[in-house]
């Protein structure tokens, strides 16, 4: 058994298929099934069953998953400790991040941090906040935007992030400081699709407040939102990390009986990893890059304050990672 088969088995697993596990690796589709192939007469079990061209994992698959994780883990930890003590200076980093935190902080900041450390190369992988957290915990990313909170991860406090409503100029709330979510049952709605975490929180809020919405569209690009609610078809619902710089629409903080909803956001690592000097300079210098200058600053001033989270068991415990 080697590494690049149990990669092949975690990759299957993940996303439920050979062809789409094969454009992941970089792999022929048949050489992905021969990797498992010869994984599994190494093995002596089953690790999936095949229907068709789709593939579900046996139950001797699903109990060695897990194991098959941690193994690929350790490897990696392995690896980028032999990488810090031979200087640390070069490797790779693989960030998880949503579209707003993209477009408003690593298109700004990237390109300085090549000139600081031509040896790092850094590799972005776009998801919702929630898909982000999975990806973190299979170990397929060594840092990602998450919201705070998630006992899974250690983590840098960013900025708080607020659900909002994204209106036309020309609609009768267009003036208004805060929408209360109650004031959003049977109003046409323009929402990010499930996977995001802003919509998770709205969909808490409006189970919450004991409300029916009338959604038009479930999409993963803020931009269709933005340009839909500008338009005047719907009301858009978005994080508040989202920069709008068209003067055709407003944004306006959405509350539940006068509180904030929302969250923090952070900067997460797996703590079961080990971190490497040049990824923890990536650290350090992407939080002071984010806390100066990020979207939605204007409109958190607006909104009742988000809970801070505390110094609790998720967060590095000085501060640093």
């Amino acid at each position: 058994m080697d590494l690049h088969q149990l990669r092949t088995f975690l990759a299957i697993a993940d996303t439920g298929g050979v062809a789409r596990a094969a454009v992941r690796l970089n792999l022929s589709q048949p050489a992905a099934s021969r990797q498992i192939q010869v994984l599994e007469a190494e093995l002596g079990v089953l690790l999936f069953d095949r229907i068709g061209r789709r593939v579900r994992l046996t139950s001797e698959g699903e109990d060695l998953l897990r194991r098959g994780r941690q193994v690929v883990a350790e490897a990696d930890a392995f690896r980028d400790r032999a990488r810090a003590l031979k200087g640390g200076h070069t490797g790779q980093i693989r960030i998880g991040a949503t579209p707003p935190m993209i477009e408003t902080q690593l298109a700004s900041f990237l390109a300085g941090h090549r000139r600081r450390h031509p040896g790092v190369e850094i590799s972005i992988v776009e998801d919702g906040g929630a898909g982000l957290a999975s990806r973190l915990e299979n170990g397929e990313l060594h840092v990602a935007y998450v919201p705070a909170g998630d006992e899974r991860f250690q983590g840098r406090l960013l900025y708080a992030i607020h659900v909002i409503a994204v209106v036309t100029v020309r609609h009768p709330w267009h003036r208004r400081r805060l929408l209360e979510v109650a004031q959003l049952a049977g109003e046409p709605l323009l929402l990010l699709r499930r996977g995001f975490a802003s919509r998770e929180w709205f969909d808490a809020a409006c189970q919450t407040a004991n409300i029916q919405t009338t959604v038009l569209l479930e999409s993963s690009a803020h931009n269709a939102v933005v340009g839909l609610a500008r338009a005047g078809y719907g009301i858009g619902i978005l994080p508040s990390t989202v920069r709008l710089t068209d003067k055709g629409v407003r944004a306006i903080p959405i509350v539940h009986r006068k509180a904030a909803i929302g969250r923090w956001g952070m900067l997460a690592w797996n703590p079961q990893r080990f971190l490497a000097p040049y990824l923890q300079a990536f650290v350090e210098e992407f939080v002071e890059h984010a806390q100066r200058g990020y979207a939605g600053r204007e409109l958190v001033r607006r909104a009742p304050p988000l809970p801070h989270p505390n110094a609790s068991a998720h967060l590095s415990k000085t501060g640093r990672v």
